[in-house]
């Protein structure tokens, strides 16, 4: 990759940006990333049965992949400000591609993890730069559509993944899932080559090496922390406390280092701006239901009611599918009214879906899961990128890197946080459950205990939605005064 001398490495003017191409670009790159992600989760059954591994374990090649983001993406802020946008661009789809290839070749759970990980690389500079650019290119009154766009990609794909997945699952190997993206991820290589602009000028910030270390001890040690716990760890285990203790101390330590600075790796003075606060906290509640939810309904699916994989991804197609279709709608309606009379609304809609989820049996109708997961995914269209866009409007272009570094950053670390609890809180529930059983070994007894125990993971997401409904009541639309690079 020819890279941009100092002279060249700025921002093209804003009369000979081209949006379209440079968006378009970008997702067809975020649709093949978000595809693999959810296309994997329907895959867990068959991988857990191939390499003789717990769900537990399988659970890393999710965790694994969040905790890689969590501890690349604070950094992001700092890595756009040093590489062009078409530099950072083509390099994310260079890892994407390595990662995808050894996941098809993988003989073994190890090297799917580490072509997890290398995935994960990819993604780490993918997201942030996507938010970055669009917050660049797209001005305040018609982000809201573009956003909506954006969301329209991050939701579909995730919701085609699985149903794709079983399809290819009920006639070839799970390998076949990541030779089905290499050609699109090839695709879109060679598409960003042509199309993709620089969009940003450089400033080159000195790179402090003690934040990077205090940012991955800290990052990385919190979701280590609640992943090895929900693995089976246990919250006393002396592993999951010294993780969870080194994680938070490094966190304060890394904050207050950042304060301190005159040219800090992530500027904290984004929480500042109150509007950016309450957007982060209701997409962290969004992303950790959403996440919790993604792998605990494909393991209900296909262990309790028994159903294949393609069965399973069927059944969750049309919650994801609308959710996708409504995030444009979604955009535009908060371009026309704000967040407010969305997000509330939204939040109250993934609560009701909560409950019900938390009252599921062996006996559940597939139409009763099919409309609570649409009322779910509706809720979340309301609320995701309204909530983002609102929030990312009230910093000043100065502050774009850090804003879309740090809720990129936060969003996988809720979503590794979530989806470790929910895990911990089903595999507690089964194992209680089954000390009080009379015959513990019997099957309908097993597949009782594991309900019991997706129930009270449920029972977890409402306690996190009802703290989303209570935050949103202090949301308001931000009127963009600052004036646009």
């Amino acid at each position: 990759m020819q890279m941009d001398n100092n002279k060249t490495a700025t921002a093209v003017a804003s009369s000979e940006i081209k949006a379209m191409p440079i968006i378009i670009s970008f997702l067809i790159a975020g649709f093949i990333g978000l595809f693999s992600e959810t296309a994997l989760n329907i895959a867990l059954q068959n991988i857990i049965q191939n390499f003789g591994i717990t769900p537990s374990t399988a659970q890393w090649l999710t965790t694994g992949y969040l905790l890689t983001l969590g501890v690349l993406v604070p950094v992001s802020g700092l890595i756009m400000q040093w590489f062009t946008t078409r530099q950072l661009f083509l390099t994310s789809l260079v890892f994407s591609i390595i990662g995808t290839l050894i996941a098809a070749l993988a003989p073994s759970f190890a090297v799917l993890l580490v072509a997890r990980i290398v995935q994960a690389i990819g993604t780490a500079l993918l997201l942030p730069l996507m938010f970055n650019t669009i917050l660049n290119i797209i001005p305040p009154h018609r982000r809201g559509k573009a956003m909506g766009l954006i969301g329209l990609v991050i939701m579909f794909a995730p919701a085609v993944g699985p149903t794709v997945s079983g399809l290819i699952i009920d006639k070839l190997t799970w390998h076949w899932i990541f030779w089905f993206s290499l050609p699109f991820l090839v695709i879109a290589l060679v598409f960003g080559a042509f199309f993709m602009q620089n969009v940003t000028t450089l400033t080159k910030p000195k790179i402090d090496i003690l934040s990077i270390i205090l940012s991955t001890l800290g990052f990385g040690g919190v979701v280590y922390g609640f992943s090895h716990a929900g693995e089976g760890g246990g919250w006393s285990d002396p592993i999951v406390i010294i993780a969870l203790a080194v994680g938070a101390l490094s966190l304060i330590l890394f904050s207050v280092r950042q304060v301190r600075m005159q040219q800090p790796m992530m500027n904290l003075n984004a929480f500042r701006y109150p509007m950016f606060v309450i957007g982060l906290v209701l997409i962290l509640v969004s992303m950790m239901v959403m996440l919790s939810s993604m792998i605990l309904l494909p393991l209900y699916l296909q262990t309790a009611l028994a159903m294949t994989p393609l069965t399973a991804g069927l059944i969750l197609l049309p919650g994801g599918v609308i959710n996708g279709l409504l995030s444009p709608v979604m955009g535009g309606l908060f371009d026309k009214f704000g967040p407010r009379f969305l997000v509330t609304p939204g939040l109250i809609l993934v609560t009701a879906a909560m409950f019900g989820f938390s009252t599921i049996s062996l006996e559940t109708s597939t139409g009763f899961i099919v409309g609570l997961l649409i009322v779910l995914m509706i809720g979340i269209s309301m609320i995701m990128m309204p909530a983002q866009t609102n929030g990312l409007n009230q910093l000043p272009p100065s502050l774009y890197p850090d804003g879309t570094a740090i809720m990129n950053t936060l969003q996988q670390v809720a979503g590794a946080i979530g989806t470790a609890v929910a895990i911990s809180i089903m595999t507690a529930g089964q194992n209680g459950y089954l000390e009080d059983a009379a015959n513990p070994k019997d099957p309908q007894t097993m597949l009782q205990a594991f309900t019991e125990g997706v129930q009270n993971s449920f029972i977890f997401g409402i306690i996190i939605a009802i703290i989303g409904v209570v935050v949103s009541f202090f949301i308001r639309r931000v009127k963009v005064e600052h004036q646009e690079n």
